[in-house]
C-alpha cells in the first residue's frame, strides 16, 4: 500500500504564483463551527425554560 504515493511523496509543495496564500485566521475560519438552524438554540433555551416552570409548579402544587 505505500508504493501509491512514491512517485509525488518527495515533490515539492506547490505554491500558486497567481494567488495570494490564505491567511491562518481565514483558514481557520473555514473549520468553525455555524449554526446550521438560525434560532434553534434559542428555542431550545425557551422550552427548556417552560418545562422547568411547568415542573416546578407542578411540584409546588403537590407539597
Amino acid at each position: 500500500m505505500t508504493d501509491n504515493y512514491e512517485d509525488i511523496i518527495n515533490l515539492p509543495h506547490h505554491v500558486s504564483k497567481h494567488h495570494p496564500q490564505m491567511s491562518m485566521w481565514n483558514r481557520a475560519a473555514q473549520f468553525a463551527p455555524f449554526a446550521a438552524l438560525i434560532g434553534y438554540d434559542d428555542a431550545i433555551k425557551d422550552t427548556a425554560q417552560e418545562n422547568e416552570l411547568f415542573y416546578e409548579t407542578k411540584e409546588d402544587s403537590n407539597e
